[in-house]
């Protein structure tokens, strides 16, 4: 099964992007074999910056994403957003791509669920 998440919001206006994380970590925990595909959106393109600082006891959504990445995660940015957002690739974690609409189009079509968040 393939599924993909769709992370609209920006990483500490809401908590949308916090708990749909977590979800990514337990399908990846207890369902190895589904893969998991996270599609950052809008302000969600936000999530993907390199150098957050939160304060101590307080999720940090860089490293859930990073740890994502490092489990085999695809995390994927939309270049519109990003460039709307003056988001260039060298301010982006490392393994996080820019994507366009023909990629999200395919991934998709191609998912058996896709999650928005």
């Amino acid at each position: 099964m393939k599924i993909l998440f769709i992370i609209n919001d920006a990483p500490y206006g809401s908590e949308k992007p916090y708990n749909a994380l977590r979800l990514v970590f337990q399908f990846l925990k207890d369902h190895a074999d589904i893969e998991v595909t996270i599609h950052l959106m809008d302000n969600g393109v936000f999530c993907a910056l390199a150098g957050q600082t939160t304060p101590n006891g307080f999720y940090n959504i860089e490293r859930m994403l990073k740890y994502a990445v490092a489990k085999g995660v695809p995390v994927k940015l939309c270049t519109t957003c990003a460039d709307a957002r003056g988001i260039t690739p060298a301010m982006i974690i490392e393994g996080a791509v820019l994507s366009g609409m023909t990629e999200l189009a395919a991934l998709v079509a191609g998912s058996d669920k896709v999650l928005t968040f």
